[in-house]
């Protein structure tokens, strides 16, 4: 089990649920070359799917879907999943920046954050699959000591699945 609080010691970390789905799409839809490289596109009706979906065999109570906040202003949002795919690996669904504090290392520091708190739990790696052609996503997660470990088609994308051992 994941304590959301402990996910961060700079920023208030908590659960979103559907009535956080406006702000979501606020942070979102300032992203626009993310979505130039994925099927999905920033609308209400996709944050609320994403806001529920889950891998596989996962159930809702090991989706972590947490807003990172700097005096209420949402700075990150990221869909963790507990135990996907096996229980010593965490799996990053999402991951997005406010534009506002993208290129400050910002989030980096959350993910370094994230990365020490899951492996104070015991997790042995991180997880996570970027959209095939997508320069910023790829540099962000490389330099972040992911490395492609495989693709994979999704409906007809190209995803590449990164994993990084902690």
């Amino acid at each position: 089990m994941i304590n959301v609080l402990k996910l961060s010691t700079k920023y208030e970390v908590r659960k979103m649920g559907d009535l956080d789905a406006e702000s979501i799409l606020d942070l979102c839809s300032g992203n626009a070359l993310f979505y130039q490289y994925c099927e999905a596109k920033p609308t209400l009706e996709q944050v609320f799917n994403d806001l529920h979906i889950t891998p596989p065999d996962i159930s809702m109570s090991d989706k972590y879907y947490v807003g990172f906040y700097e005096d209420n202003t949402l700075v990150a949002v990221m869909d963790l999943i507990d135990g996907y795919p096996n229980a010593g690996i965490a799996y990053i669904g999402f991951f997005m920046m406010n534009p506002t504090y993208q290129g400050n290392q910002i989030g980096t520091a959350i993910i370094s954050e994230v990365i020490d708190y899951l492996r104070s739990i015991g997790k042995t790696a991180v997880r996570l699959a970027i959209d095939k052609g997508n320069p910023q996503s790829t540099h962000f997660w490389k330099k972040n000591g992911f490395e492609i470990i495989s693709e994979a088609d999704v409906n007809g994308w190209t995803k590449l699945v990164a994993e990084k051992q902690i």
